[in-house]
Protein backbone atom coordinates (compact mmCIF):
# COMPACT_ATOMS: atom_id res chain seq x y z
CA UNK A 1 0.00 0.00 0.00
CA UNK A 2 1.60 3.24 -0.84
CA UNK A 3 1.39 6.27 1.25
CA UNK A 4 -0.29 9.50 0.23
CA UNK A 5 1.21 12.40 -0.19
CA UNK A 6 1.66 14.61 2.76
CA UNK A 7 -0.75 18.06 3.02
CA UNK A 8 -0.26 19.45 6.33
CA UNK A 9 1.88 19.01 9.55
CA UNK A 10 0.71 20.04 12.98
CA UNK A 11 2.69 21.68 14.78
CA UNK A 12 2.15 21.59 18.81
CA UNK A 13 2.83 24.92 20.57
CA UNK A 14 5.31 25.06 23.61
CA UNK A 15 2.90 26.77 26.23
CA UNK A 16 0.64 23.03 26.30
CA UNK A 17 3.76 21.65 28.80
CA UNK A 18 3.15 24.85 30.44
CA UNK A 19 -0.42 23.81 30.93
CA UNK A 20 0.07 19.76 31.68
CA UNK A 21 2.35 21.10 34.57
CA UNK A 22 0.04 23.20 36.19
CA UNK A 23 -3.41 21.16 35.27
CA UNK A 24 -1.29 18.43 37.50
CA UNK A 25 -0.12 20.93 40.08
CA UNK A 26 -3.39 22.19 40.62
CA UNK A 27 -4.89 18.48 41.14
CA UNK A 28 -2.08 17.71 43.51
CA UNK A 29 -2.42 20.68 45.21
CA UNK A 30 -6.20 20.04 45.70
CA UNK A 31 -5.31 17.10 47.26
CA UNK A 32 -3.55 16.14 50.90
CA UNK A 33 -1.27 13.65 49.66
CA UNK A 34 -0.62 15.22 46.64
CA UNK A 35 0.83 18.62 48.33
CA UNK A 36 3.71 16.62 49.05
CA UNK A 37 4.20 15.25 45.95
CA UNK A 38 4.16 19.08 44.27
CA UNK A 39 8.06 18.85 44.79
CA UNK A 40 8.44 16.10 42.62
CA UNK A 41 5.69 16.52 40.12
CA UNK A 42 7.50 20.37 38.74
CA UNK A 43 10.76 18.94 37.70
CA UNK A 44 9.69 15.57 36.77
CA UNK A 45 6.55 16.81 35.56
CA UNK A 46 8.65 19.65 33.43
CA UNK A 47 10.72 16.68 31.73
CA UNK A 48 7.98 14.30 31.40
CA UNK A 49 5.75 16.60 29.13
CA UNK A 50 8.17 17.92 27.57
CA UNK A 51 9.08 14.62 26.17
CA UNK A 52 5.53 13.63 25.56
CA UNK A 53 4.64 16.97 23.74
CA UNK A 54 8.35 16.20 21.39
CA UNK A 55 6.52 12.80 20.37
CA UNK A 56 3.57 14.02 19.68
CA UNK A 57 2.79 14.38 15.35
CA UNK A 58 0.06 14.65 13.24
CA UNK A 59 -0.06 14.73 9.76
CA UNK A 60 -3.01 15.46 7.12
CA UNK A 61 -2.27 13.23 3.85
CA UNK A 62 -3.86 13.66 0.77
CA UNK A 63 -6.75 10.62 2.24
CA UNK A 64 -5.75 10.23 5.99
CA UNK A 65 -5.12 12.27 9.22
CA UNK A 66 -1.97 9.93 10.71
CA UNK A 67 -1.80 10.52 14.62
CA UNK A 68 1.20 9.53 16.73
CA UNK A 69 2.41 10.46 20.25
CA UNK A 70 3.31 8.44 23.63
CA UNK A 71 6.46 8.49 25.61
CA UNK A 72 6.59 4.84 27.06
CA UNK A 73 2.94 3.52 25.31
CA UNK A 74 3.06 4.47 21.96
CA UNK A 75 0.23 5.41 20.12
CA UNK A 76 -0.21 5.41 16.38
CA UNK A 77 -3.79 6.07 14.31
CA UNK A 78 -4.62 6.21 10.38
CA UNK A 79 -7.68 7.73 10.42
CA UNK A 80 -9.32 7.89 7.09
CA UNK A 81 -10.80 11.25 6.27
CA UNK A 82 -13.90 9.98 4.98
CA UNK A 83 -14.50 8.36 8.24
CA UNK A 84 -14.22 11.76 9.87
CA UNK A 85 -17.43 13.14 11.10
CA UNK A 86 -16.56 16.06 13.20
CA UNK A 87 -13.27 17.94 14.67
CA UNK A 88 -13.89 19.75 18.01
CA UNK A 89 -12.49 22.51 19.31
CA UNK A 90 -12.79 23.30 23.08
CA UNK A 91 -10.98 25.36 25.46
CA UNK A 92 -10.86 26.05 29.03
CA UNK A 93 -10.06 29.06 31.10
CA UNK A 94 -6.65 27.78 31.81
CA UNK A 95 -6.25 27.11 28.43
CA UNK A 96 -7.47 30.07 27.15
CA UNK A 97 -4.59 31.57 29.55
CA UNK A 98 -2.06 30.34 27.49
CA UNK A 99 -3.19 30.32 23.98
CA UNK A 100 -3.78 26.84 23.34
CA UNK A 101 -6.62 24.60 22.66
CA UNK A 102 -8.24 21.37 22.10
CA UNK A 103 -8.86 19.44 19.32
CA UNK A 104 -11.09 16.16 19.36
CA UNK A 105 -11.62 13.92 16.20
CA UNK A 106 -14.91 11.93 16.13
CA UNK A 107 -15.62 9.45 13.70
CA UNK A 108 -18.37 7.15 12.00
CA UNK A 109 -18.07 3.99 13.66
CA UNK A 110 -16.08 4.75 16.40
CA UNK A 111 -16.59 2.27 19.36
CA UNK A 112 -17.50 4.07 22.32
CA UNK A 113 -18.20 7.29 23.74
CA UNK A 114 -15.87 10.04 23.36
CA UNK A 115 -13.72 11.33 20.63
CA UNK A 116 -11.25 8.67 18.79
CA UNK A 117 -8.19 11.30 18.78
CA UNK A 118 -7.47 14.21 21.41
CA UNK A 119 -4.98 16.32 20.32
CA UNK A 120 -4.18 19.52 22.66
CA UNK A 121 -1.72 22.16 21.67
CA UNK A 122 -2.12 22.53 17.79
CA UNK A 123 -0.81 25.84 16.50
CA UNK A 124 -3.71 27.39 15.11
CA UNK A 125 -5.87 25.20 15.90
CA UNK A 126 -8.90 26.71 13.80
CA UNK A 127 -6.58 26.74 10.40
CA UNK A 128 -5.26 22.80 10.60
CA UNK A 129 -8.88 21.95 11.46
CA UNK A 130 -10.27 23.86 8.65
CA UNK A 131 -7.63 22.36 6.69
CA UNK A 132 -8.29 18.57 7.48
CA UNK A 133 -11.98 19.47 7.37
CA UNK A 134 -11.81 21.03 3.66
CA UNK A 135 -9.72 17.74 2.34
CA UNK A 136 -11.83 15.47 3.86
CA UNK A 137 -14.42 17.07 1.29
CA UNK A 138 -11.77 16.90 -1.75
CA UNK A 139 -10.86 13.47 -0.84
CA UNK A 140 -10.76 11.33 -3.39
CA UNK A 141 -13.90 8.57 -2.87
CA UNK A 142 -15.55 11.38 -0.67
CA UNK A 143 -19.44 11.35 -1.14
CA UNK A 144 -20.71 14.48 -3.21
CA UNK A 145 -23.44 15.99 -1.12
CA UNK A 146 -26.02 18.04 -3.83
CA UNK A 147 -26.14 21.92 -2.89
CA UNK A 148 -29.20 23.19 -1.45
CA UNK A 149 -30.73 24.49 -4.70
CA UNK A 150 -29.70 21.09 -6.18
CA UNK A 151 -32.84 20.40 -9.01
CA UNK A 152 -33.61 16.67 -9.75
CA UNK A 153 -32.95 15.81 -13.26
CA UNK A 154 -35.94 14.07 -15.20
CA UNK A 155 -35.07 10.72 -14.08
CA UNK A 156 -34.90 11.77 -10.81
CA UNK A 157 -38.22 13.14 -10.38
CA UNK A 158 -39.45 10.21 -12.27
CA UNK A 159 -37.95 7.67 -9.72
CA UNK A 160 -39.54 10.36 -7.14
CA UNK A 161 -42.81 9.85 -8.52
CA UNK A 162 -42.51 5.94 -8.42
CA UNK A 163 -41.37 5.92 -4.76
CA UNK A 164 -44.51 8.49 -3.67
CA UNK A 165 -46.82 5.52 -5.63
CA UNK A 166 -45.50 2.71 -3.88
CA UNK A 167 -45.46 4.45 -0.57
CA UNK A 168 -49.44 5.52 -1.11
CA UNK A 169 -50.50 2.20 -1.87
CA UNK A 170 -48.50 0.94 1.12
CA UNK A 171 -50.12 3.50 3.21
CA UNK A 172 -53.40 1.99 1.68
CA UNK A 173 -53.01 -1.57 2.57
CA UNK A 174 -51.97 -1.06 5.98
CA UNK A 175 -55.25 1.04 6.65
CA UNK A 176 -57.23 -1.18 5.34
CA UNK A 177 -55.12 -3.94 7.57
CA UNK A 178 -55.49 -1.78 10.96
CA UNK A 179 -59.76 -1.50 10.07
CA UNK A 180 -59.52 -5.28 9.11
CA UNK A 181 -58.04 -6.15 12.51
CA UNK A 182 -60.32 -3.64 14.41
CA UNK A 183 -63.20 -4.80 12.34
CA UNK A 184 -65.90 -7.20 14.94
CA UNK A 185 -63.97 -5.26 18.39
CA UNK A 186 -66.16 -2.51 19.45
CA UNK A 187 -64.70 -0.17 21.27
CA UNK A 188 -65.84 0.92 24.88
CA UNK A 189 -67.44 4.19 23.82
CA UNK A 190 -69.18 1.99 21.32
CA UNK A 191 -67.76 2.78 18.25
CA UNK A 192 -66.07 0.26 16.04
Amino acid sequence: MTRSREVLRAEFHPQTCDYWLLTGSLILAATIFGIPLLLLWIPLGLAVTRRYLASCECVLTERELLVNKGIWFRTEKTIPLEKITDLGMSQGPVMRHFGIEQLTVETAGASGPGALVTLVGVVDAPAFREAVLTQRDAAPGAPALPGPAADPGPADRALLAEILTTLTRIDGRLEQIAASADGGERREDGSR
